[in-house]
């Protein structure tokens, strides 16, 4: 039997272990300020579509993109840093990752072009990823190490990053091969 007064001390602690629960879920499930672009686009015949992102020096960068639908599924992509040096070109790729490190401060400039088609517009999908995204438990006043619970929010939480990738992969690859689909549908009934 509880002794007096023992069910409010109970009640209290189960309140802070459900308000860290809970602020640690929502932590988990909240973005980082790790900078992040990730868009889907038309581009036309004969066009070129340009992006452009500010970036600090020492910045770690990833460009990924793919050609979701359009004629031979390939684009033209560049990269360019503040002074217009080239950092990347590829011509007619399908898909493809490239990661920099920013060698100085401004604004640099991604490009996708089309220009070669004459008649066939694409869809172009891309994510540009901008820095790490910062540690879920500061280490700045951390005295000790993580606990358990906040090592396995860690763990989760790498684990819903790569399930997002996952997800995104194949959502990509379902549209590709939708349009593929539709095509052939399309000459199958003419």
């Amino acid at each position: 039997m509880p002794r007096p007064g023992s069910a409010p001390r109970w009640a209290a602690a189960a309140g802070r272990w459900g308000r860290r629960l809970l602020a640690l879920l929502l932590l988990l499930l909240a973005p980082g300020p790790g900078g992040a672009s990730e868009i889907t686009f038309e581009l036309p015949d004969n066009a070129r579509q340009c992006f452009y992102e500010d970036i600090v020096q020492g910045t770690k960068c990833t460009l990924e993109f793919q050609v979701i639908t359009g004629g031979h599924y390939d684009v033209d992509c560049r990269l360019e840093d503040p002074d217009g040096t080239m950092l990347y070109k590829e011509t007619k790729k399908q898909y493809d990752s490239f990661t920099f490190t920013a060698s100085r401060n401004g604004t640099y400039k991604f490009c996708f072009s089309n220009e070669f088609s004459t008649f066939t517009h694409k869809t172009v999908y891309f994510d540009f990823q901008v820095g790490e995204d910062p540690p879920l438990f500061p280490s700045e006043n951390r005295v000790s190490a993580l606990t358990q619970m906040e090592s396995a929010c860690v763990s989760i939480h790498e684990a819903l990053k790569s399930v997002i990738d996952y997800q995104t992969h194949f959502r990509l690859r379902e549209a590709q091969g939708r349009s593929r689909a539709e095509d052939l549908n399309t000459r199958v009934a003419y």
